[in-house]
């Protein structure tokens, strides 16, 4: 409390347009306004690697964050009895939460058939890649995928289970070491406070990355590109929206805070989200702050990362969503039974999708294979629209993993209560962070 105190002044001290959410904020409300009104230049290639430029940067230390991470808060827990039950709590979490997100995205889809009387003509050519990728996509492939060919090539290609794996096992071979264990289990914390500085320099790039990704979409969809899909995503924000207040304010009251309290804490994160439409931007920015809000290091290293695959609610209400709408729109009726089987389809399809745009059209694709072939076609209804999507799959998507470390946390008895409400009371002010990162 004390340091908070003394740190309260510098933060009074800061200049408003200084901050990194209001300069993310003002990038996009720009690259907006350009995208509408010079769209031939927002669609430039060099516009548009503004925004992809920034999501490689921030890709790129992702790997070594979730090894340093896992790996060192593995070999710093004593039993390891409780990294597999952290797992298992995890796992039951990410489950019943998926179901909420996915039984909400149906309900909602029945009671504003909002597909219904939409005169669009489905181009089948547009979406023929994303089919062929679901199609060569199995359940089985997905768990195999899951082993590296090699260790070097899982940290080259950033995949992000592969190194979960890797570090899970790297980090009970240090515990099995102990003391002759502790001299490298330093050296790897000192490689995460080292990759936390590479992202805090990346993170001043922000706002030109979201300039850039928000210019580009709008260039090239424009505003014209919703039409009469607006309704759509209309629909898809307000189920979101009430997924989030509803459902995960709910765990969070549980919990004993406000949702709303927790969303402003990690603003700059959702900004940088909604900017370039991929949760995996802010994903180590993600980790560090929910250290700091008093998360366990273990939990917050095992639950966010397997979240990214297998807690992805925004991905979930989608799919539901979608798949009701292009079957109302092309007058195919789902019975009872075929709805239930979208609900199983997606919750096994949803579990390779990562938090990188792109990755929830492809996991509709699969979900339609196997529901009704005859609604794939449709795909192309909602493809036009589907970047105006996705911006909220991966909003959702960040705040419910951010949401499950907290209640993970809590769960297995190691949530900070107290530097919990003293966060979120005060989510800006200046405490000192190393002293979170034990």
């Amino acid at each position: 409390m004390t340091t908070m105190a003394t740190a309260a002044p510098a933060r009074a001290s800061q200049t408003w347009y200084k901050i990194l959410y209001v300069q993310v904020l003002i990038a996009i409300v720009i690259g907006a306004i350009v995208g509408w009104l010079w769209p031939s230049v927002a669609t430039n290639d060099w516009v548009k690697a503004l925004g992809d430029g920034f999501i490689k940067l921030i890709k790129m230390v992702i790997a070594p964050i979730i090894f340093c991470t896992v790996a060192s808060g593995i070999a710093h827990i004593q039993d390891a009895k409780k990294v597999g039950r952290v797992g298992v709590k995890a796992l039951i979490y990410f489950e019943i939460v998926s179901s909420f997100a996915l039984v909400l995205g149906l309900v909602m889809g029945n009671l504003v058939q909002i597909g219904h009387g939409l005169a669009v003509k489905p181009d089948a050519a547009a979406v023929a890649n994303y089919v062929k990728q679901a199609e060569a996509s199995k359940t089985v492939d997905f768990f195999l995928n899951i082993i590296p060919d090699t260790v070097i090539g899982a940290l080259a290609r950033g995949d992000v289970l592969q190194v979960l794996l890797f570090a899970i096992l790297f980090g009970f071979s240090l515990m099995a070491l102990g003391e002759r264990g502790e001299r490298l289990r330093g050296m790897i914390d000192d490689v995460a406070h080292a990759v936390f500085g590479v992202i805090a320099i990346i993170m001043k790039a922000a706002p030109i990355g979201a300039f850039g990704a928000m210019a580009f979409t709008i260039g090239k969809f424009g505003p014209a590109a919703l039409g009469n899909l607006i309704g759509l995503i209309v629909l898809f924000y307000a189920t979101a929206a009430i997924f989030v207040v509803v459902v995960l304010g709910l765990i969070a009251r549980i919990v004993g805070f406000s949702i709303f309290k927790f969303i402003i804490y990690i603003k700059d994160e959702l900004l940088i989200v909604l900017g370039t439409s991929s949760s995996e931007s802010a994903l180590p920015q993600l980790m560090e702050k929910l250290e700091r809000l008093g998360c366990s290091k273990p939990v917050v290293g095992l639950v966010v990362p397997t979240g990214y695959s297998f807690n992805l609610d925004g991905t979930n209400i989608y799919m539901t969503l979608a798949t009701l709408f292009i079957a109302q729109a092309l007058g195919v009726d789902l019975t009872f039974g075929q709805q239930l089987t979208i609900l199983l389809v997606a919750m096994l399809t949803s579990k390779g999708a990562s938090g990188v745009t792109g990755a929830g059209f492809i996991t509709l694709a699969a979900t339609l294979s196997v529901v009704n072939p005859a609604l794939v076609p449709g795909m192309a209804i909602v493809f036009s629209i589907d970047k105006f999507m996705s911006e909220v799959r991966a909003l959702t998507n960040i705040t419910g993993n951010g949401i499950a470390a907290v209640f993970v946390s809590w769960w297995e008895g190691e949530l900070d209560d107290a530097t919990l409400h003293a966060r979120l009371k005060q989510p800006t002010a200046g405490i000192d962070t190393r002293s979170s990162r034990r």
